[in-house]
């Protein structure tokens, strides 16, 4: 647990450097580099303290001890220099370990302040290093910090999100782990906790008047031994394995298996298999996309289908098993690679779960929708079926601070998942075993049953039991794409609860987006609306109109709008927010921000708009929203809504339009 001085000191470093070092990343490597410099030092004083000699600044490099710099004979500019020098040098040392030499590797000073440095180093003096575990958690902590973007589309995964993956994979103490893009080695951290924490008995002491617990580790000096080395990790840049390797070392790893390398165009490591894989890769390509090798089963130039392919083809051909976090796209994305992906994943028996997150996880960084992809080479090959579980709340609110908050399905999503497995280990013959018969769970004919009894053994869940649901592959692989989004089977289901016909809104609209005039907007015209002109009662915003051209205007050859069109902004920060257009200019158009949605005789316009603004045909769109610069996919024709007769569209509009009058 992190101390709050800890902590204090953490926060006054970074304070300190906030005026020359702006970038987080950079202030994380600076304070992780003078940290390590100070350790190297203190270890030295311990040595000579016990009679020995020093072991890491000796000989040439003796003139860089951390004493040296401190010395109050010389000048700040003098300090300036000799700190300068001894970063970029240290990783020449030949008396320090190859690990701290990497991490000095490309080391230097981003300023040529004084006063700046001495303030620095002065804080970073007051660190001790006796208590490892202490130390680890600062350095957790300080990597907490990194709240932006990585040049390579990295984003911190959220703790919880972590141990969540990790406790479902449930990794061993015999089994080789690995992170093909780790980061600040974040899931291995996790999963070396959990295995510890398993291998961990908590025995009563009867002696004692508060019970307290005395923890016993089970693991046997060679498993600790085995354990540290079948932690494997890699990544790219060189400013995340330096990370890495500090992080691996202050949770006791003396020599961590971090690698500098890129998982997606280097054939070395390609015949390494491992039994669990866990990772959260890069969500961005670089412009051009990858130019991977040849290896790969999915051809394909995007980072986030390479690295899903990458990891089902690297765990253990016989047992091994793997969870992915990936942006949305992989999830339902309609281009050739995507698809071809998911029907490898469905139909190679790699996947057995879908687990579907909040849109606003991985907040601030990014507010792109994601999914956990749940492999297991074992248990897929003994289900017909794929589980799917939507959370809708992970504990904390959506908003770009991550407040804690009281609900949180995880929990739940937990059980319900290490049950599934469970369960398609014992086969259904296994149902009767009396671990299913916890909370009166008993007489259960498949998983469907069980979920059915979960909650109502309750009074109340967190998570709805409209969030779990499995699918029959066939079902998946029926339309050819094996979407893997929940909503595309939940909600169709739900709905045709109402005896009503399913239509794809293709069928049913005529769906176009405008243009903008070569000139860009202009102050007088014929309208133009974008998703500003909409306001967020579906209404038209008068006052912030923007107007184009008329030659442009009869030049347009969709966009056009007309009386009663549907409209929904198609990308930017209102993504998904709908309008209805009553005809109020004789002519008006839309810009190329903003769908028209113009319905045929099957469905009444209103009714379609009405469908738009529910909270159930929001969660739908979701999936389909590739960002706020991606926007909404044209698969969006795919969505199926409810289509009831038009007299009984009638009575709704009817209805619908009675109560808008009320509120009016």
């Amino acid at each position: 647990m992190l101390d709050s001085e800890t902590k204090r000191k953490i926060d006054t470093a970074r304070d300190i450097l906030v005026g020359k070092v702006p970038d987080p990343k950079s202030q994380v490597e600076q304070i992780t580099i003078a940290l390590i410099y100070k350790f190297m030092d203190d270890m030295d004083k311990e040595a000579i303290s016990f009679g020995g000699k020093a072991t890491f600044f000796k000989g040439e490099y003796e003139k860089y001890c951390w004493t040296k710099i401190f010395d109050p004979k010389i000048g700040g500019h003098e300090m300036l220099n000799l700190y300068g020098e001894a970063i970029v040098k240290l990783n020449h040392n030949p008396n320090i370990p190859q690990l701290f030499r990497d991490i000095f590797k490309n080391a230097y000073l981003p300023y040529r302040d004084p006063e700046t440095l001495k303030l620095f180093l002065k804080t970073i003096n007051e660190f001790h290093y006796d208590h490892s575990e202490r130390l680890g958690d600062a350095f957790e902590y300080l990597l907490s910090v990194l709240s932006s973007q990585g040049d390579a589309g990295q984003f911190r995964t959220p703790r919880h999100i972590i141990d969540f993956t990790v406790e479902v994979l449930q990794p061993k103490k015999n089994e080789t782990i690995c992170d093909p893009a780790c980061g600040t080695a974040g899931f291995l951290i996790s999963a070396y906790r959990y295995i510890v924490k398993q291998n961990t008995l908590h025995i009563k002491s009867a002696k004692s008047v508060n019970q307290r617990q005395s923890a016993i580790q089970t693991l046997t000096p060679d498993e600790r031994k085995r354990l540290m080395k079948n932690f494997v990790g890699y990544d790219i840049s060189p400013d995340m394995v330096r990370l890495s390797l500090v992080n691996m070392y202050l949770h006791g790893f003396i020599a961590p298996n971090i690698y500098e390398y890129d998982t997606l165009t280097s054939e070395d490591r390609w015949n390494e298999y491992f039994d669990v894989i866990m990772a959260n890769p890069p969500f961005m390509s670089p412009k051009g996309g990858i130019k991977p090798h040849k290896k790969f089963t999915v051809q394909a130039s995007r980072s986030e289908v390479l690295f899903v392919d990458y990891i089902a083809e690297h765990i253990h051909p016989s047992t091994g098993r793997a969870g992915v976090i990936v942006p949305e796209g992989i999830i339902f994305q309609s281009a050739t690679a995507y698809k071809t992906l998911r029907k490898m994943l469905v139909e190679n028996n790699l996947l057995y779960a879908v687990v579907s997150l909040p849109a606003g996880v991985f907040n601030p960084y990014s507010g792109v929708k994601t999914s956990i992809l749940l492999m297991d080479k074992t248990l897929a090959k003994k289900t017909d079926k794929i589980l799917f579980v939507k959370i809708e709340n992970d504990g904390f609110d959506l908003g770009a601070q991550r407040r804690e908050i009281d609900k949180n399905d995880l929990p739940e999503a937990k059980e319900i998942l290490l049950k599934y497995k469970d369960f398609l280990h014992r086969g259904l013959n296994g149902l009767k075993d009396s671990s299913f018969v916890d909370h009166g769970l008993s007489g259960l004919n498949d998983f469907t049953d069980y979920v059915e009894q979960f909650f109502k053994s309750a009074k109340s869940h967190n998570l709805r039991q409209s969030a779990i649901l499995t699918v029959d592959k066939k079902t998946i692989a029926a339309k050819g794409d094996y979407n893997l989004s929940i909503d595309r089977y939940r909600v169709n289901g739900d709905a045709r609860l109402s005896h009503y016909g399913m239509v794809k809104l293709g069928d049913v609209c005529d769906i176009q987006s405008g243009s903008r005039d070569k000139g860009g907007a202009r102050s007088e015209g014929i309208p133009s609306i974008g998703g500003e002109q909409i306001s967020e009662d579906g209404s038209i915003r008068f006052e912030k109109m923007k107007y184009i051209s008329s030659e442009f205007y009869y030049s347009m050859k969709k966009g056009v709008l007309k009386k009663n069109d549907v409209l929904m902004v198609k990308d930017g920060a209102t993504t998904g927010k709908s309008g209805y257009y009553y005809g109020e200019y004789e002519k008006a158009a839309v810009n190329e921000h903003v769908y028209i949605f113009r319905t045929i005789d099957k469905i009444i316009p209103y009714l379609l708009y009405s469908i738009f603004r529910t909270d159930i045909f929001k969660n739908t769109l979701k999936p389909y929203i590739k960002g706020i610069i991606g926007g909404i996919s044209s698969e969006i024709s795919e969505i199926e809504i409810p289509c009831p007769p038009l007299e009984i569209q009638q009575q709704i509009v009817s209805k619908i339009e009675g109560y808008q009058a009320i509120i009016n």
